[in-house]
């Protein structure tokens, strides 16, 4: 069973309902209305090809070393904040024990409803209408929490409170697995190329590149742990953060 905080959403969450003072971030209708808002957004950007591409190939990589830090077999209650473009959560689904459950959490009803489209039905599922920065969870509700690209696109107050909701709502000795940007090495091909398209499309991305996640973390809430590693010469990192 979820935790008992969370509101559960129909299989095929309705595009137009809502939980009690959940909205539409403007940030996100302002800056990402042509990647994730838009239904059009969705036509386009469902395909795993578009995705792999837009990564330079690193999707699957950087899915399985997400996948990898959650188990071979996922037990006891997983948070992924934010819908995924891709079969990631998919490929998540496969792994729960008979007894996990799965939380996933997006602010997005057009986004949980194209989730919804991919997911077979499952009871050990639940797809929650909710915002990253306000979990509506108890604290410690949660073995883990995984955050897949989503941290670059929030301005950093937004990022600050997603990852205090996140460490707040995991449980003592439970990790956050976050895969996200990076600064890459200075000699990196793609560098200038990165930093363009971030400055017209994504930017909130570069505050990534100008500090390590950490720097986000909030201050009074101790770690066990905190594990960094980094792929495709720097430009994309694995951060697993155990309480």
């Amino acid at each position: 069973m979820p935790p008992p905080s969370a509101t559960v959403a129909a299989p095929h969450p309705e595009t137009g309902s809502a939980p009690s003072g959940v909205s539409i971030p403007h940030y996100l209708e302002q800056v990402y209305s042509w990647a994730y808002v838009h239904p059009n957004a969705v036509r386009v950007f469902e395909r795993e090809w578009l995705v792999n591409l837009i990564l330079f190939g690193n999707y699957g990589r950087l899915r399985d070393a997400a996948l990898a830090e959650l188990g071979s077999v996922v037990r006891g209650a997983t948070l992924q904040v934010a819908c995924v473009y891709g079969n990631l959560t998919m490929r998540l689904r496969e792994r729960l024990a008979p007894d996990a459950q799965l939380d996933i959490v997006d602010v997005l009803p057009i986004q949980l409803a194209n989730l919804a489209a991919k997911m077979p039905a499952d009871e050990r599922v639940a797809l929650l209408r909710g915002d990253s920065s306000s979990l509506a969870c108890e604290d410690a509700s949660y073995d883990q929490v995984l955050l897949f690209f989503l941290l670059h696109e929030q301005p950093e107050a937004v990022r600050r409170k997603t990852l205090a909701e996140a460490l707040r709502v995991v449980k003592p000795g439970g990790r956050v697995v976050i895969v996200d940007y990076h600064r890459p090495v200075a000699w990196h091909p793609l560098r200038m190329l990165m930093r363009l398209v971030f400055r017209k499309l994504e930017p909130f991305a570069m505050d990534l590149w100008d500090h390590e996640l950490e720097h986000f973390l909030p201050a009074d809430v101790p770690l066990a742990s905190a594990e960094l590693q980094t792929w495709f010469g720097g430009l994309y990192q694995k951060l697993v953060l155990t309480r």
